[in-house]
């Protein structure tokens, strides 16, 4: 069948000295009608979204429309408090209206991207933001919307050069600030969180918690002195072997990697959809890990979240691999998955990883050397490179340990579905399945994640999903609410490939580059 392909082609971008110029010198010129005539109301509300202040900013927006509904910029503010108060519905309405009354207004087309970037439409985010970068526009936020695209694309030095441009452009931008801040060098971003956080008091509480956790494994490291979770084992390939786990005799619910913390032995369920090491706290005990910060750990469900810290393990044995002074998430529960935790794939980030699941097996080996890859090559921020023996694999969009894929739904446009071997199934979110299917209440089936059980959940009739070159037909595919997961990764997240579709297939994942390669052999034995 056809190849369905999701690409991003990065703009021209070159650093001249110590600034980002772009191909192009000069601005278009931008259309200044049907804007606000009162600067100081808008001054004053967008202040109020630069402090955290997002509720009284939404409200300062509204008393400005409410005063004069021709003002775009506005509708602009609104759309921008409305995403950060996670509502991207009225956010794409105010966008919308922006829209109608000045089109060629930059601003605009800024707000227009971030809304399509929060709704999964990358590409069409993609073509707000670069003509704006393009005509050199000094709006910082076309810079700020493209880094997040890059960077989720992998290609990371451009991705740098764009919040680089944007930081420059406007430093009192939150927003940018946050995300320049994750570009530093240990010892710099400590400085530049401590700093952060005494100067936004207000700031959203979930971003907030993040940068505290950030902050505290930067000083832990700081007053330790030691590389975090590097592999001392002198590989260029490995072999490991997986477990199945069982729901009954006959159903296989998922595989395990068996796991040495220290001097203490667990069986991890394989999960692409988490990242490095979950674990339950008698483990953690059992490894004598101790805590170093609390966090928050989220999943599926609408229940709170559990307690939680993360800590570290002195040393990790898998297979005939060991990784040192690894951060380690523990979960104040006896159990996580029904065992003792959860293995992300991502922790073998360094190799080509070949998640052999028919077989029941994990297969390291070498990633491709990249051209730039030479002697006195020293930059950390590289773009994506495409192997010759890698160019049919699927680019993928990857937010941390995310692994996003495009997926077609009935054959219409596609939407970003999350590569999960630790979910049970496919899944959909309600509102993207009732773009394509019927959609109808299942009391009778209980799905259950880290947050505990899913409250209301649905059936979708019938779907084929396309991703990569294959497609696969469903029946009364389980869908419910993946609002939490996209809220957490800024993008939609319209459902998960899961395990019973993934263990048929041999998955190559290239995390360097964001590439996977899904191989299917309908003559193989499923063991």
């Amino acid at each position: 069948m056809r190849r369905h392909r999701f690409l991003i082609t990065p703009v021209c971008l070159v650093l001249v000295s110590t600034a980002l110029s772009v191909c192009s010198q000069e601005s278009a010129p931008s259309q200044i009608n049907n804007v606000a005539s009162d600067g100081s109301a808008l001054d004053a509300a967008n202040q109020l979204y630069r402090e955290g202040k997002l509720a009284d900013a939404a409200e300062a927006f509204k008393a400005i429309i409410k005063s004069d509904d021709q003002s775009a910029l506005a509708y602009v503010g609104l759309a921008r408090v409305c995403l950060a108060l996670k509502n991207p519905e009225e956010a794409a309405a105010a966008a919308q209206t922006a829209a109608k009354l000045a089109p060629g207004l930059d601003a605009v087309h800024v707000a227009l991207g971030e809304v399509y970037f929060r709704q999964g439409k990358l590409t069409e985010a993609e073509n707000e933001f670069t003509p704006l970068v393009k005509a050199n526009s000094k709006e910082a936020r076309a810079y700020l919307g493209l880094s997040r695209i890059y960077h989720a694309a992998s290609y990371y030095r451009t991705a740098k050069l764009a919040i680089d441009r944007a930081h420059q452009i406007d430093p009192g931008d939150p927003d940018i600030l946050r995300t320049w801040i994750r570009t530093l060098s240990g010892p710099e971003q400590l400085l530049a969180l401590q700093a952060f956080l005494a100067a936004h008091p207000g700031d959203d509480p979930e971003r907030r918690d993040s940068l505290l956790e950030r902050l505290n494994i930067l000083q832990n490291e700081s007053s330790q002195s030691f590389q975090p979770c590097r592999l001392v084992t002198k590989v260029t390939q490995a072999e490991i072997k997986m477990d199945r786990l069982l729901y009954d005799p006959i159903r296989v619910r998922g595989f395990a990697v068996n796991v040495k913390l220290n001097e203490a032995s667990g069986q991890l369920l394989l999960d692409t959809g988490a990242s490095g090491l979950v674990i339950n706290r008698k483990l953690a005990e059992r490894a004598g890990i101790k805590p170093i910060a609390e966090v928050k750990v989220k999943g599926v469900g609408d229940k709170v979240a559990p307690g939680a810290y993360v800590g570290r393990a002195g040393a990790i044995r898998i297979g005939n691999l060991e990784f040192q002074d690894c951060y380690v998430r523990v979960l104040d529960r006896g159990s996580v998955a029904d065992g003792d935790g959860l293995l992300g794939a991502d922790i073998f980030s360094d190799f080509l990883v070949d998640l052999n699941l028919p077989d029941g097996k994990i297969r390291l080996s070498e990633l491709p050397r990249r051209p730039e890859d030479t002697v006195g090559t020293l930059s950390e921020f590289k773009n994506r490179y495409v192997a010759p023996e890698m160019k049919d694999f699927t680019p993928v969009f990857r937010f941390g340990h995310m692994l996003l894929v495009h997926t077609r739904l009935n054959d219409l446009p596609g939407k970003l579905f999350l590569l999960d071997t630790g979910a049970f199934a496919n899944t959909i979110s309600p509102v993207a399945a009732r773009e394509v299917t019927k959609v109808s209440a299942d009391a009778n089936t209980r799905v259950k994640g880290i947050n505990g059980s899913v409250k209301d959940v649905f059936r979708a009739d019938e779907l084929t999903f396309q991703f990569g070159h294959l497609r696969q037909r469903n029946r009364d595919v389980v869908a419910f609410d993946t609002a939490g997961m996209s809220n957490s990764v800024g993008v939609e997240v319209s459902g998960t490939l899961g395990f019973a579709m993934l263990r048929l297939l041999d998955i190559k994942i290239d995390y360097r580059d964001g590439l996977v390669d899904f191989t299917y052999d309908p003559n193989r034995i499923i063991r």
